[in-house]
């Protein structure tokens, strides 16, 4: 019997919720995930300490870092549901690529921000890699007669103002960061996009059973 399986498991997209999840687990058995102090001592941005205390790569760690379980599930369920078909439509190297962009473009803007505000605060969380990704498929979307993976660029930017308008209706949430994150996931998208006109990313090897 021969049957050929043309889809291949989100790879990327799996190991960064398990990663999320297990980071956030190991640091509320050790500690408290909604404590601040405890946050900062593990990881999460502060603009103070990434700018006078040389600490840059807390731009990197923050993104994997959670306040709690809300905040990581809100997080992951967003990440698993659209990381998938972004996933399957850029492929994995390109996807890990504009999900870590998205992040750090996010945690600049906010950081940027800050120092103009000159009012900061200690942040942490997934959310501009997640609406990075939001961004990749509206990108993708435009660029390709307007859907991907069943997902229509109308309902695609309703989903990112609806989620835009929750941040900046609810207290404590890094807007900036949002904002950032959706931009870099829409910039890399585009040019990933304009590259897929010559490139077919979508082109897949089938496995094959005998």
């Amino acid at each position: 019997m021969r049957h050929e399986f043309q889809e291949k498991i989100p790879v990327i997209t799996v190991i960064l919720v398990l990663l999320n999840a297990g980071i956030w687990l190991f640091m509320e058995i050790t500690g408290d995930t909604q404590d601040v102090w405890f946050m900062l001592e593990h990881g999460a941005a502060y603009t103070p300490a990434i700018m006078a205390g040389g600490e840059a790569w807390r731009l990197f760690t923050s993104m994997f870092l959670h306040f709690g379980a809300d905040h990581l599930v809100n997080n992951m369920l967003i990440l698993g549901l659209m990381g998938l078909r972004l996933e399957h439509t850029l492929g994995s190297v390109r996807f890990a690529l504009l999900y870590l962009f998205s992040g750090l473009c996010g945690n600049l803007l906010s950081l940027y921000q800050e120092l103009a505000a000159e009012d900061f605060a200690v942040s942490a969380g997934a959310s501009g890699a997640v609406f990075g990704v939001i961004g990749g498929l509206i990108a993708w979307a435009v660029f390709h007669r307007g859907r991907v993976e069943g997902l229509t660029t109308r309902g695609l930017f309703g989903m990112a103002a609806l989620s835009l308008y929750y941040g900046f209706s609810t207290a404590g949430v890094d807007n900036w960061g949002h904002i950032g994150g959706i931009l870099g996931g829409f910039l890399l998208g585009s040019i990933f996009s304009i590259i897929s006109k010559v490139v077919d990313f979508k082109k897949r090897k089938p496995y094959t059973i005998e």
